[in-house]
């Protein structure tokens, strides 16, 4: 089994968690821009996170053999405050950066007029940077959150195959399935999805656009419910190759078409390291 997580925040997590998603699979990921719990109070620390993300993470991730790209944003919590709002400047230098495949996270935390402006700033910014976009839908208030976060996508003018709308479930996934956007859900332990809701929302709405991914932050989360969710769709009786167009070819298709992904030689090590990890009685 070959694993792209195309959402986890791994600058929140230890080499220990690296090296256990090599072994259960896990060879490429995206690590999106995000809120690190503790409100930043300048640019200058947007800064030093972004350069991370673009430096230090890729080679922390290279030691394991796991590919790490990211997408790169003002997240929609902190476009809330003042002291963040100029991040929005210094964005294109980093939108520029090989490593970066998207512009994200993007879109809504309590959909207020602030998240507005930086939600389509920054959609601007995908569309002139000739990049795909990803979309936060917020926590509450999710069915609301997710049509207006559409609605903006149309307004953007974006082309909607560009666009993931992250953290759905069984509420807002028929919001998006017919919008041409990517359907993304987050397998997350007591929140978003579990990997046996995750098999019942692909065995009614189709594997098409659809990427799966952990979301692992800083919070309780785990970076191998991607591998779980894969198991769990071959025990329901998902055929191998329909494991791997969601956890591989799915995630593939939507960040390649930011013309920046480095998967060389990935895919045969993937299999090799996956079936040797089976054998010994890796998870």
């Amino acid at each position: 089994m070959r694993i792209f997580d195309p959402h986890i925040h791994m600058t929140s997590r230890t080499t220990d968690d690296y090296e256990r998603m090599a072994a259960a699979g896990v060879v490429a990921l995206v690590e999106p821009a995000f809120w690190l719990g503790q409100p930043r109070t300048n640019v200058g620390s947007f800064v030093d996170y972004f350069d991370s993300l673009v430096g230090w993470e890729p080679f922390r991730a290279s030691q394991f053999g796991i590919r790490h790209h990211c997408t790169i944003a003002l997240n929609p919590k902190e476009a809330n405050d003042p002291r963040c709002r100029p991040v929005l400047e210094i964005l294109p230098r980093y939108l520029a950066k090989d490593g970066a495949v998207a512009v994200g996270e993007v879109g809504y935390d309590s959909m207020t007029p602030e998240e507005d402006s930086a939600f389509a700033s920054q959609l601007a910014l995908a569309v002139e940077h000739d990049l795909p976009a990803l979309v936060h839908t917020p926590h509450r208030d999710k069915a609301s959150g997710t049509l207006r976060s559409l609605a903006v996508v149309a307004e953007s003018g974006i082309d909607p195959g560009r666009v993931v709308i992250d953290h759905l479930n069984e509420v807002t996934v028929d919001l998006v399935r017919d919008t041409g956007c990517w359907l993304g859900f987050s397998v997350y332990p007591e929140t978003k999805m579990s990997p046996e809701r995750m098999v019942a929302i692909l065995r009614r709405s189709g594997l098409e656009r659809v990427l799966v991914n952990s979301a692992a932050d800083w919070g309780r989360s785990d970076p191998l419910l991607t591998r779980a969710t894969g198991d769990a769709m071959l025990a329901a009786g998902f055929s191998a190759d329909d494991v791997d167009r969601v956890l591989w070819r799915n995630p593939v298709a939507f960040y390649g078409q930011s013309g920046r992904l480095d998967l060389s030689e990935l895919a045969e090590v993937a299999s090799t390291h996956a079936g040797n990890s089976i054998l010994r009685g890796g998870s």
